[in-house]
């Protein structure tokens, strides 16, 4: 990463078990992921409409599910579930080196599905 600001990994995972977009199981994972790439955690939203009422929830297959981003202290990771598709979007940024295979392999576990994008930008 010489000369670069930093790395992120952008992952589209697909056929995921969709028990696993809870927010207990995507804290988790978070609390995994940043000790497995030794990232430090920082705060942690959430999005989703668990809150509303039945009226006002999604409905469309590409809106429903769960978004969070976690804050490290190097950047972000996002995350985004779609629970009817049973997909995961990913996006882990830091400027911190880390082993991008590791979280991909660990994600695809985690999430129980397959990388249908497996891409690294390196940040200039």
């Amino acid at each position: 990463m010489e000369n670069s600001y930093g790395k992120e990994l952008i992952l589209d995972l697909h056929e995921c078990n969709p028990e696993k977009f809870t927010r207990e199981s995507i804290g988790r994972y978070f609390v995994e992921l940043c000790d497995l790439i030794d990232m430090q955690r920082a705060d942690l939203h959430w999005w989703d409409d668990l809150d509303l009422p039945e009226e006002e929830r999604e409905t469309e297959p590409h809106l429903k599910g769960t978004s969070a981003i976690q804050f490290i202290t190097t950047s972000n990771i996002t995350i985004h579930t779609l629970d009817i598709l049973k997909n995961v979007y990913l996006n882990i940024f830091s400027c911190k080196d880390f082993d991008t295979k590791v979280a991909k392999d660990f994600s695809e576990r985690w999430f129980e599905g397959r990388a249908v994008t497996d891409q690294v930008i390196v940040r200039r």
